[in-house]
């Protein structure tokens, strides 16, 4: 039997250049590609796997089942160390391999893994689910157990780390659960810790609440009695995984230091996605353009994995998730699909008192319900095994327990339900030929709840919001709830209970997950949600593909690229109605409406509106607006910039007797301030001045703490200067203390429908997961600057442009 190994598929250690690698999306392959022939234990039939000089593998096989085999071989030849990572934090194992200071971790994420029906389960992601995810796994296992007997084909990072991978079954994949977006519990908590402070015109400064809605208050429901770490465990079991000195750096505690929550609430808070379908008629090309970005964390590896699976009655290519068998992102020979979030309110977090003489024991409906008790064995690498116990209510995991006041607290989360594991239902519309067929498949998606946007080669656009969306009779997702059996949800609405849209007159379709649904929509029976996102980046979208009369793939490109700052904009506006005798605010005043409000790495104005906005302005508006509320509750939520914004525009009684001129005052002092802090950080000429010498892309290795610097710089891409804020096309949410950006759109697609070998696309920082490969970090420099390499789909174009073979053969 002969296994590959990594000198045979030609890898070598070496770091693209910077100033080159842009140049590769034009590059021509002269020689011909290495090829390389496999036995994989588990296949039936020999298939193919091309991978192009971008990193993408194209796998060809004989039948469905292989085809996903393949996927899974090649995932784990590709992203190994990646996914048994994500497999084993998500089912709660770090312990085994880490030790005791993971223990917490383990014990709080096992209370959020799946454990309802497998039969229901596997039925719920369509007739062949099981089987494919089945293969996928076989596909894993192959190569681990390959891996296991080759020194050779194992990732280094797990000598490093001092552990091997563990084989797969198929139901972890439907298990793990917490890597899905999520909303909902997080805002309900922060809401009522301001709403024990002050009320809900308040609380819109800091969470805004839209469409236009009173929210309820629970009866019996005390907003100061819900702790401020009520969410430690929810928390924790979603934390990433780092590691420092050879072991998980979490708390051995329940609780979270301050940081670390401030950090976590504003990489969920800022994460977003675009994406947008331009009609035939609108299209330059006189075809549908599709394009996506996701903005999820920036990581090495990336997130996102570009695959191509080939067999008959499937033709599917773009980006899904490397642990997940299927494409989420992309098209097949007919129709192309993208995703955004859309924000539905899927979680509440619930109260309950406790039995005073049982504390396992908690009242509903005017009796005591006994709590489903778990105790779970987590083994521990070199110490004894750790005895877990899990409580659970009727409506879900227990994360806190106050024996002195006889309460406790479960959260509900839509995501524990079945069918619910996050972008697997996206197996069920891979082979859709039409918009009907796409739709249809669309029924059953549970998660994430996500603005699906479509075109096909018939020409039509479509958009359909989807997601598990609970029915709340008598409440509204904005507060916890009393657990006592008032509060329930009656089920979820049908997706058909969700709008649609098809064909508009328009002829496009966005969506950036600002609030979407038609003004018609019957709100007050059909609670969606209340947490959407700042329409700044919708509106940028709107106004660009609207002031063109027909849009070209390469306008699309330089949209999800553009960083025009439409807050900027406003604020400036605000800044240069008032008067002021101070001449330097004068000054500045001048020199900052003389910007282009385009938020790039060589902007002086850029650098100085960011400090203003991130450390300054907010804050001092909501200091004076809402005084009542402390600043421990304030910070970490960060305000809301629309609210802030709308305020400032039209300043109200929030800002006391005379609220113009305090809002004068507050925007010149707070600006004042913002100009000697960058002088600090960036000296005192401003010509000198560049938002990239603040904001910087690092992509960053969840081992690098255990690396040296050799290795770190081996393990770790960038840091690098880095366009973009939150509120643009081009986001790059950044964290508030040091602008290190945190998330943004990684991958990009720019579909040619019908024409897919004009289709583009981008994955920083590289498609490879093996740190000595040459694909682990050649796209971050193409990413950095805007550029893409082509999606090539035909057989033909797959073939100029690959690089290396492997054929799996079947023993």
């Amino acid at each position: 039997m002969r296994y590959l190994s990594r000198m045979m598929l030609g890898l070598s250690v070496g770091v693209s250049s910077l100033a080159m690698a842009p140049a590769m999306a034009k590059a021509k392959t002269s020689a011909p590609p290495a090829q390389t022939r496999v036995v994989a234990e588990g296949l039936k039939a020999p298939a193919e796997i091309l991978i192009d000089r971008w990193g993408v593998p194209h796998i060809f096989a004989a039948s469905a089942h292989d085809a996903f085999f393949a996927q899974g071989w090649n995932a784990a030849r590709d992203r190994l160390w990646q996914i048994d990572l994500w497999r084993r934090s998500g089912l709660g194992q770090m312990a085994a391999v880490l030790g005791s200071s993971s223990v917490a971790q383990d014990r709080a994420t096992r209370l959020f893994v799946y454990r309802g029906d497998m039969n229901k389960e596997w039925q719920a992601y369509g007739a062949d689910a099981r089987s494919h995810i089945e293969a996928f796994v076989a596909g894993i296992n192959a190569y681990v157990t390959a891996a296991k007997h080759d020194a050779t084909l194992m990732p280094k990072e797990f000598k490093l780390a001092g552990y091997e991978p563990a084989l797969w079954q198929a139901e972890d994949v439907v298990r793990v659960r917490n890597h899905g977006l999520v909303s909902g519990a997080i805002a309900e908590v922060e809401r009522a810790q301001i709403l024990c402070k002050a009320d809900f015109t308040a609380a819109d400064l800091l969470r805004k609440i839209e469409p236009q809605w009173t929210p309820i208050v629970p009866e019996g429901l005390d907003p100061c009695s819900i702790p401020a770490n009520v969410l430690d465990q929810y928390r924790l079991a979603q934390k990433a995984v780092s590691f420092d000195q050879g072991s998980l750096h979490t708390s051995t505690s329940a609780r979270l230091d301050a940081e670390e929550v401030a950090d976590n609430d504003q990489s969920v808070r800022s994460q977003g996605s675009n994406n947008w379908a331009i009609s035939p008629a609108r299209s330059a090309t006189g075809r549908p353009i599709l394009a996506n970005d996701p903005h999820r964390s920036y990581e090495v590896p990336s997130l996102r994995y570009i695959a191509h699976l080939v067999a008959p009655g499937l033709n599917v290519i773009g980006a899904g998730e490397p642990a997940l068998p299927g494409i989420s992102i992309g098209h097949n020979d007919r129709s192309g699909f993208g995703l955004t979030v859309f924000p539905i309110a899927q979680e509440d977090l619930y109260v309950y008192e406790t039995n005073p003489l049982n504390s396992n024991e908690y009242r509903y409906q005017g009796k005591w319900e006994a709590m489903h008790v778990l105790h779970e064995s987590i083994a521990v690498r070199g110490a004894p095994d750790s005895d877990a116990e899990l409580k659970f209510t009727r409506h879900g995991p227990v994360v806190m327990e106050d024996a002195a006041h006889h309460r406790a607290y479960a959260v509900r989360v839509a995501w524990l339900d079945t069918g619910a594991a996050p972008y697997l239902a996206s197996l069920r519309y891979l082979q859709a030929q039409n918009v009907q067929q796409f739709s249809a498949a669309l029924k059953f998606w549970g998660e994430p709840s996500e603005n699906m946007v479509y075109a096909d080669t018939s020409g039509k656009i479509a958009w359909f919001p989807v997601g598990y969306t609970p029915i709340r009779p008598n409440t509204d997702g904005i507060l916890p709830l009393p657990g006592d059996g008032r509060y329930e949800w009656n089920g979820y609405l049908d997706r058909d209970q969700l709008p649609a849209e098809v064909d508009p007159e328009r002829g496009y379709i966005a969506t950036a997950n600002q609030l979407n649904l038609p003004k018609d929509f019957p709100y007050k029976q059909r609670r969606v949600g209340f947490a959407w996102s700042d329409p700044a980046r919708f509106d940028r979208i709107n106004e660009v593909i609207s002031a063109l009369p027909k849009v070209s793939l390469q306008d699309s490109e330089k949209l999800q690229n553009d960083y025009v700052s439409l807050p900027a904009r406003r604020l400036i506006q605000v800044l240069g109605a008032i008067a002021t005798q101070d001449h330097r605010m004068q000054d500045t005043v001048h020199w900052l409406q003389a910007w282009d409000k385009r938020v790039t790495t060589t902007s002086p104005q850029a650098a100085l509106y960011e400090v203003w906005v991130a450390h300054h302005l907010g804050a001092a508006v909501t200091a004076k607006a809402i005084p009542a509320v402390p600043e421990s509750i304030r910070e970490p939520i960060s305000g809301s910039a629309r609210t802030i914004v709308d305020l400032l525009e039209h300043p109200d009684q929030r800002l006391g007797s005379n609220p113009q001129q305090t809002r004068d005052e507050l925007m010149l002092q707070s600006l004042a301030a913002a100009v000697d802090e960058t002088v600090q950080r960036l000296g005192p000429d401003r010509s000198a001045w560049q938002w990239g010498k603040l904001s910087t892309a690092l992509f960053e290795h969840a081992l690098a703490g255990l690396a040296d610097e050799d290795q770190r710089h081996t393990l770790n891409v960038g840091p690098q200067p880095k366009a973009g804020d939150g509120n643009v096309v081009g986001a790059a949410g950044y964290r508030s203390k040091d602008f290190r950006l945190r998330e943004g759109a990684a991958f990009r697609m720019v579909l040619d429908v019908g024409n897919w070998d004009d289709s583009v696309a981008v994955n920083s920082p590289g498609q490879s997961g093996e740190p000595s490969s040459p694909h682990y970090r050649d796209l971050f420099a193409l990413w950095l600057a805007g550029e893409y390499f082509p999606l090539v789909y035909s057989r033909a174009a797959i073939e100029k442009a690959t690089e290396q073979k492997i054929v799996l053969a079947p023993r």
